[in-house]
């Protein structure tokens, strides 16, 4: 067995050293070793005690194995993001930035969930139990039969755990629990991974529906070993623009339902109000539509989200135009630039280009390429689209525009939002439906816009 002995511990990626160097082998990162205490190397089994070794046993996939119901509760955003309710016996990871309302959502839920039936406990790290229930009777819930305790001490909150039948726990947060089987300081690699590791196998040994609280860096990363990643079964990111009262919650890895699905949420005095029609509220008053915007067809996980797109380009003063994009990968503006430049023939080398996803809401598939590239020519030639109209599609660096998936959706829900008309890939999925432009080419919707040819 290895001896105790001082390690240095990366507090950015968790690899392990064993002598301090100002730059961690593993990740590149700058003055992250610290040194830490260990019992033993990480990866070493701890021996077995009181038990003897029976060997391994195997069972076929054709075991039927009874699925415990999930426990809604009652937020639905929050459900909806999870796949239709917390499954007992998972492990939750909810992080995002500081403030953004990460304790009023998860209090908001543990007190629907506790008026719905289930028993429900608030474990808070960072707060006392008065600071929880004055939020709580500000919110509104003062009423409600969630069971409150401040510790930060991994072995009483696994005591209490044990000693109480609970259907859901939150812990907030995990950055500040600590535990008496090592050394390091609360927030430290190892002190993170060894208390979500603990409290992990016990919701799965007892079937507590378990959420943590992580915090994130300064790069928007979870912050702690990546390994917390792999171990729980749900990471959600909540996030949110300064500024803007709309939070996203957004999921990014899920064993029991679809990734990329989105639950959104408005910041009222009241707490977290749902939002059930988010196209409504990302589209704004639906006033004159100027030069420079275009509506995108969207899809957020399951849900279409109609969403507009704004650009702006304007003479540059200085020698290097600028750049600017909020809510958009910069990658994806630059390649669509180069696009309409070479295939197009727009220029921007003199031009300053600003693009702008109204509401807050960040977009990631590669289906507004098209509304980028329509906002973008309608500020530069200062042709406004039409009112009724909105756009998606993929573009590729030939000048090609490409089929997306699920173009039916997008369009009924145009439809719906009183969109008639829609600028869209030529395919097969929108051909013949009423009121659809369909191209092919880049070169082709640009023009349309500059002459204002719309069926």
């Amino acid at each position: 067995m290895a001896r105790d002995g001082p390690h240095f511990v990366c507090q950015s990626c968790g690899a392990v050293q064993g002598r301090w160097s100002g730059q961690c082998p593993a990740c590149a990162a700058w003055n992250s070793l610290v040194e830490e205490t260990v019992s033993r190397p990480p990866g070493a089994l701890a021996p077995a005690r009181g038990r003897k070794n029976q060997g391994l046993a195997f069972e076929g996939l054709d075991v039927e194995t009874p699925t415990p119901p999930r426990i809604e509760t009652g937020v639905a955003e929050f459900d909806r993001v999870c796949g239709g309710g917390v499954v007992p016996g998972s492990a939750i990871l909810l992080a995002g930035d500081p403030g953004v309302g990460k304790s009023t959502l998860l209090l908001q839920v543990c007190a629907q969930a506790a008026r719905s039936g289930a028993r429900c406990a608030y474990i808070s790290g960072e707060e006392a139990s008065g600071q929880i229930r004055a939020r709580a009777q500000r919110l509104g819930l003062a009423n409600a039969p969630v069971q409150l305790a401040a510790e930060t001490a991994l072995r009483e909150i696994i005591e209490a755990l044990k000693r109480e039948r609970f259907d859901l726990a939150v812990v907030d947060s995990v950055q500040t629990l600590w535990s008496d089987a090592h050394e390091a300081g609360p927030g430290s690699v190892t002190q993170v991974r060894a208390c979500a590791t603990e409290l992990v196998r016990l919701a799965k040994r007892r079937g507590i529906a378990l959420i943590l609280v992580g915090h994130v860096t300064k790069d928007g990363q979870i912050a702690g070993p990546r390994v917390v990643e792999h171990l729980v079964d749900a990471v959600l990111a909540f996030e949110g623009e300064r500024g803007y009262p709309y939070r996203i919650l957004r999921g990014a890895k899920n064993r029991f339902g679809a990734t990329d699905e989105i639950g959104v949420f408005e910041m009222a005095e009241a707490g977290l109000l749902e939002v059930r029609n988010p196209s409504a509220l990302f589209l704004g008053d639906g006033g004159e539509r100027a030069a420079g915007a275009a509506v995108f067809a969207g899809m957020e996980g399951s849900r279409p989200v109609l969403v507009e797109v704004q650009a702006l380009v304007a003479p540059s003063v200085y020698g290097t135009p600028r750049r600017a994009v909020v809510g958009w990968d910069s990658g994806r503006l630059a390649m669509v630039m180069a696009v309409l430049e070479a295939r197009c023939g727009l220029g921007f080398a003199t031009r300053d280009v600003y693009l702008n996803v109204a509401g807050g809401l960040r977009i990631n598939e590669p289906a507004a390429d098209l509304a980028a590239a329509a906002a973008l020519a309608s500020s530069a030639l200062d042709a406004a689209l039409p009112q009724d109209c909105v756009v998606f599609g993929e573009i590729s660096l030939s000048g090609d525009v490409r089929p997306v998936s699920r173009m039916e959706t997008r369009l009924k829900e145009a439809a719906k939002l009183g969109f008639s008309r829609a600028l869209a890939p030529a395919a097969r999925e929108a051909a013949g439906a009423r009121g659809v432009t369909g191209v092919s080419r880049l070169a082709d919707a640009i023009a349309r816009i500059g002459d204002q040819a719309w069926g």
